[in-house]
């Protein structure tokens, strides 16, 4: 499968290519400086983009099947990445006719909030990250109409823990017996899987121990 990969250097992204690669599939790394990205291997391309530019995503994905969007702010509690990015990526995909899209969200976006504790829903994202949360729900709202062949994954709090395969999915917002934590491995190789899996298109799944 030709995969392109935006925010490829981001902490789940790197991972995200490395377990792409490893499953046999053609990479396209895509990133402001995909140079920073350690790894070398005879299917990976490195594409260097801004995805707020519509040119550069429209260039970088022709000729893909699969897009995943991994894209993050940073340190930034301001940036809008996301959901720009994300628009770009729709419209790109939609003019050179790619159906398949995969969008690493957040746990706690729409009727994931039920989810969260207190700590989350009223010092996270209700105060200190309120910005970065809201442009995580813009992100989905616009996958969710895109009309394409979308899953949004909506993983709890990144822990640098291995890998264990062990962790809850496709949970509902009444679901409380949560840790809201998982290792950034779990969450690539969950996105990895869905470059071929189908179980859940046009699904919001979330994820979590």
């Amino acid at each position: 499968m030709k995969v392109i990969i935006f925010g490829a250097t981001g902490t789940i992204g790197r991972l995200v290519v490395e377990q792409a690669l490893a499953a046999g599939h053609q990479v396209t790394a895509f990133a402001r400086n995909p140079q920073n990205l350690d790894l070398q291997h005879q299917s990976l391309t490195r594409y260097a983009g801004d995805a707020s530019n519509a040119a550069d995503v429209a260039d970088a994905i022709k000729g893909h099947e699969t897009v995943i969007i991994t894209l993050g702010s940073g340190m930034s509690r301001k940036s809008r990445i996301r959901s720009l990015g994300t628009a770009n990526i729709i419209a790109a995909m939609k003019q050179h006719g790619i159906d398949r899209l995969i969008c690493q969200s957040t746990l706690g976006a729409h009727e994931s909030w039920e989810n969260l504790n207190f700590f989350w829903k009223r010092i996270m994202f209700g105060a200190l990250l309120a910005p970065v949360f809201k442009d995580h729900e813009r992100q989905e709202a616009l996958v969710r109409d895109s009309g394409l062949d979308w899953t949004i994954i909506r993983p709890s709090a990144f822990t640098q823990d291995p890998a264990t395969g062990k962790f809850k999915t496709a949970f509902g917002p009444e679901e409380r017996r949560l840790t809201l934590k998982i290792s950034r491995a779990d969450v690539a190789a969950f996105i990895k899987d869905q470059i071929v899996g189908s179980d859940f298109n046009r699904r919001a799944v979330a994820i979590s121990n």
